[in-house]
């Protein structure tokens, strides 16, 4: 018995256990289409309305679940717009797959219609696009190259691949069957290294605990929190994998990115012993190569990673070890502790200076954004999933919101460490579709109009996300640089807004506008109520720019250099 090989690529994708596909449709994959619609009763394809929503939308399912979220584009400028989503994973070490449609085979090499290499567009040597790139020419082969492009999204440091679908082979009939699931395979750390490891905790007097990064389950951050329990360790989490550890637990000490703590940059300095357990330790985690400072750091570090080649890449660590993180902190979890440690009082410090940090300054404006933020914690579920794309208003939940761990049961944060504009809308929407928790997003207003029309997509499938949109009237982050930089030049960051309100409506979302502070936890409450999506336009003052300065403050001292 055959079939069309779009149909059997559809069915392979069921057989690993796909849901939900995001896409925008493409004649060079209508075959595909009608796979889907053959198998529509056991996976869902998303219609999207711009191929980079698309791209965000499988890549934040990839992070929710931790298998690689599917989109589906069609060649050249379909695939060039979901670039966005592809880079994204590759940073932020999210399994996903794209299955670009492209020419057909008789028409290859001549610059066809929208014909690209997609093998130099995105393939390993971009150093920043796909972990693999690989063309399907014989439909007998599809069983073979989903099952290889699931494994290798998730094994090692997880990632994106693409695979490229030529429009002729997806007709072809084939009598091939999907392989069976494939599910990530664990590296386990060795028995001599966990020996060292433990030699070197014993040694210290100020350790610190830095986790991130992909590959963490709930069972492996509560295995994670038992070691961390039985050594007394201060743990931060890595730039926007702050809900790795639970920010409620006494241990925590704060997130380390963008806006770090200053007294936790400088615990950080300070330590003797850093544990990065998964993270890369990128420019974001490291305050810019400062906190520790490469090749080798002046505190000793242990550095545990899913990719061998990522280790001893940046920082020549003392102690290396190849471990995913499932294994890893199972492993860790049973390292025999002291019934004392000498660095209790420095543990304590670590989480009250993360308290503290948590009692804002005092800004102007009739709109109070750490009481904003505190409604957010009072009303939102501890189930929720909280997106944002990129920009300083993301800076307001990062430093005052305070995330459920993933040991708790489920991630609870989506966001971009590649720092990626527009990310946040299209996230807030998958998680609603795929998971049908409360889906919370916290925008900016030149953020939100990246992929603000995916709300279209939102309302197409009954999906509900509450959007926060912080309207200042400015590309701010770049702003607050601009001022830094060329005091009170200001060029090429004002922004001239539609009505946000009206335009959330006219997509089928409720739309509200918020100017001061205690008109905002009514209008949060009656989102959570109703049935549809919301957007809670705030106005917020163009001088509260960061969560610690203002804007004319900046400009201030800018001009005194």
């Amino acid at each position: 018995m055959t079939q069309p090989a779009g149909h059997l690529l559809v069915e392979c994708l069921v057989a690993q256990g796909v849901t939900h596909a995001f896409g925008v449709p493409g004649e060079s994959y209508l075959a595909v289409l009608d796979g889907f619609h053959r198998y529509r009763e056991e996976v869902r394809f998303v219609v999207n309305r711009q191929e980079g929503g698309a791209a965000f939308m499988a890549e934040a399912h990839g992070k929710l679940g931790g298998r690689p979220g599917v989109c589906f584009v069609t060649r050249g400028p379909g695939a060039t717009n979901a670039s966005i989503g592809v880079h994204t994973a590759f940073q932020d070490s999210t399994p996903m797959v794209l299955f670009v449609g492209d020419v057909a085979s008789d028409q290859r090499d001549r610059e066809a219609f929208q014909e690209v290499d997609f093998n130099s567009f995105f393939g390993p040597s971009t150093k920043g696009m796909a972990k693999r790139v690989e063309r399907i020419d014989e439909p007998d082969r599809i069983p073979e190259y989903v099952a290889r492009a699931f494994a290798t999204a998730m094994n090692g440091r997880p990632g994106p691949v693409v695979v490229v679908l030529p429009e002729d082979m997806l007709t072809r009939p084939t009598p091939a069957r999907p392989l069976a699931r494939v599910d990530p395979v664990e590296a386990w750390s060795d028995p001599g290294s966990l020996r060292t490891l433990r030699e070197l905790l014993l040694a210290a007097k100020q350790p610190f605990m830095i986790a991130g990064g992909g590959g963490w389950t709930p069972q492996a951050a509560q295995a994670l929190q038992r070691f961390a329990e039985n050594w007394k360790l201060p743990v931060g989490n890595a730039f926007r994998f702050q809900d790795t550890f639970d920010n409620h637990h006494a241990l925590y000490a704060g997130d380390v990115g963008i806006g770090i703590n200053p007294k936790l940059a400088e615990r950080v300095r300070q330590s003797d012993l850093i544990l990065a357990i998964g993270p890369r330790l990128g420019e974001m985690t490291t305050g810019g190569y400062t906190l520790l400072t490469p090749p080798k750091a002046r505190q000793k570090l242990v550095h545990i990673h899913a990719s061998a080649e990522e280790l001893n890449r940046v920082y020549q660590a003392d102690l290396a070890i190849n471990a995913t993180m499932n294994a890893a902190a199972r492993s860790l979890e049973v390292l025999t502790a002291p019934t004392e440690v000498p660095w209790t009082a420095w543990t304590e410090a670590a989480h009250a200076d993360y308290e503290a940090n948590l009692v804002p300054q005092a800004l102007p404006g009739d709109v109070d954004m750490p009481a904003i933020v505190a409604a957010l914690q009072k009303h939102l579920p501890e189930d929720a999933v909280l997106t944002n794309g990129a920009g300083n208003f993301a800076s307001w939940v990062h430093r005052f919101f305070r995330y459920h761990g993933l040991a708790k049961g489920m991630k609870t944060q989506l966001a971009p460490t590649v720092g990626a504009m527009g990310y946040g809308v299209p996230a807030g929407i998958a998680a609603s579709i795929v998971s049908g928790r409360t889906a919370f997003t916290i925008a900016g207003d030149g953020d939100f109009l990246m992929n603000g029309q995916e709300l279209a997509t939102a309302s197409q499938y009954g999906a509900k996300s509450i959007i926060v949109l912080l309207n200042n009237g400015m590309y701010g982050t770049i702003r607050m640089h601009q001022e830094r930089e060329y005091p009170a030049n200001v060029y090429g960051t004002e922004l001239a807004n539609p009505d946000f309100v009206g335009l959330a409506r006219a997509y089928g979302y409720a739309g509200v506008r918020v100017a001061k502070t205690a008109e905002f936890e009514p209008q949060l409450v009656a989102a959570l109520e109703r049935k549809e999506g919301t957007l809670i336009e705030v106005m917020l003052d163009p001088e509260v720019i960061t969560t610690r300065a203002t804007l004319s403050a900046i400009r201030k001292a800018a001009s005194k250099a």
